[in-house]
């Protein structure tokens, strides 16, 4: 039979795991969830982990619940944090938990035809009325203070510099009673999350424990680090979000492909679901001659695909080509149609008449937001980073004037070495 333990196992999906959890998983058809924040109206690549641990465990013949957080956004989630975040209001939440509901709703299936059909869940419906009276003496009064300060989410706080506010110190007795409701309603009897979540999940299968003699299971996925000690799903530009609107697709399969070597062995086993013989093919491709990107190319594709479609996906290599292809095409030799069909990069306007004019570049790079300022503007000048259609610019006091234009309205504009922008004069 399909073990979805040794599946998770060899992709490097498994940190902690609470015994008998593989035993469960063999027995039966199993309910498991897992918790959705929504501080935000997307959900970025960080959450891309817990959507594929559901479509694994989907998959596998499992009943999947995405838990969308529509309470606990109220309160916010201490664990990896190191000070108290802004709680959002209720009309922020709501749109949020809607947004992110539709985008889950893309990647699991909930034809309720099928016995393990994915199912959405919003903790608000059960927290809603539920008064803080009858929540200390339901939850609180099962599990002791000794055993809530023990965490190291809180632990790490309370000897940090900013403390610990009630509300967060709580948070992990609500979010273990989600646990315990699953499990009485649903009869959920997995949580799985990342393992900064460790805490919060043990205290919901001690919950259930000591509420109602259940025994639940638990397992965390490690937490995502690149290879070189940077932030993983962060850029210049800030987060990848899932959202085509927030990061074009073009955008999203550039950063899988700029992954180094290192990254991308470890991502294609997590991010894809490509097959044991399918990746090891592919690792040792690579390492025959790393010049190819094949390792690179191959996650980004699945991962874009996964995400956005194959549509996107053929787009986002329709711009790619374009742009770096043929290096040493002039800028000129690009129509109209090609320039306005670079799906994905970033379009900006600006005047025609500061351009007919005469413009310094800082004031140009600054004025059209693609640097925040000038002192980076200078400084990515004079470190060679930053071109206009495919001219270096050689110095911070390059004019750019209406000759420039390509087809008299566009300038293409290059920083670093991946960061395109088209800028339209008008």
């Amino acid at each position: 039979m399909y073990s979805l333990i040794d599946e998770l196992q060899w992709r490097g999906m498994i940190q902690d795991i609470m015994p008998g959890t593989k035993e469960q998983l063999g027995k039966e058809m199993t309910t498991a969830y897992i918790g959705f924040d929504p501080t935000a109206d997307s959900l970025h690549i960080g959450s891309l982990v817990p959507i594929i641990l559901l479509v694994h465990l989907q998959k596998a013949g499992h009943k999947p619940i995405a838990l969308v957080g529509g309470a606990t956004g109220m309160v916010g989630d201490p664990s990896g944090k190191s000070e108290e975040r802004n709680l959002l209001s209720e009309d922020v939440l709501n749109h949020n938990v809607a947004c992110v509901k539709a985008q889950l709703e893309k990647f699991l299936d909930f034809d309720k035809s099928k016995p393990n059909a994915a199912e959405m869940a919003n903790n608000y419906d059960w927290f809603k009325e539920f008064s803080f009276l009858n929540f200390i003496r339901d939850v609180g009064k099962h599990i002791t203070v000794n055993y809530m300060m023990a965490k190291d989410s809180v632990k790490k706080r309370l000897e940090g510099e900013s403390g610990m506010s009630f509300t967060e110190f709580t948070y992990q007795l609500v979010q273990g009673y989600d646990f315990y409701w699953l499990y009485q309603n649903k009869n959920c009897k997995l949580q799985m999350g990342g393992s900064d979540q460790w805490g919060n999940i043990v205290t919901g299968t001690e919950l259930i424990r000591r509420k109602c003699s259940g025994e639940a299971f638990a397992f965390t996925c490690p937490l995502i680090k690149k290879a070189d000690g940077g932030k993983f799903g962060k850029t210049e530009q800030g987060n990848i979000w899932l959202d085509a609107n927030k990061t074009s697709p073009y955008q999203f399969y550039q950063f899988w492909l700029n992954a180094n070597d290192a990254d991308a062995e470890t991502w294609i086993r997590i991010f894809t679901f490509l097959d044991q013989p399918a990746i090891n093919e592919l690792i040792a491709e690579q390492k025959k001659d790393a010049s190819k990107r094949i390792l690179q190319k191959a996650l980004a594709k699945e991962v874009t695909i996964f995400v956005h479609g194959i549509d996107e996906y053929n787009k986002a290599i329709e711009t790619t080509e374009r742009l770096f292809a043929n290096q040493s095409a002039q800028a000129e030799d690009l129509s109209e149609e090609a320039l306005e069909g670079l799906e994905g990069v970033l379009q900006v306007n600006f005047s025609k008449e500061k351009i007919n004019a005469g413009i310094d570049v800082v004031s140009l790079l600054t004025e059209t937001g693609i640097f925040p300022s000038k002192g980076e503007a200078k400084k990515m000048i004079q470190g060679g980073g930053v071109s206009i259609n495919r001219k270096k610019v050689e110095g911070v006091q390059w004019s750019v004037g209406s000759a420039q234009l390509l087809h008299n309205k566009y300038l293409l504009v290059q920083k670093g070495k991946k960061n395109y922008y088209l800028v339209h004069i008008s």
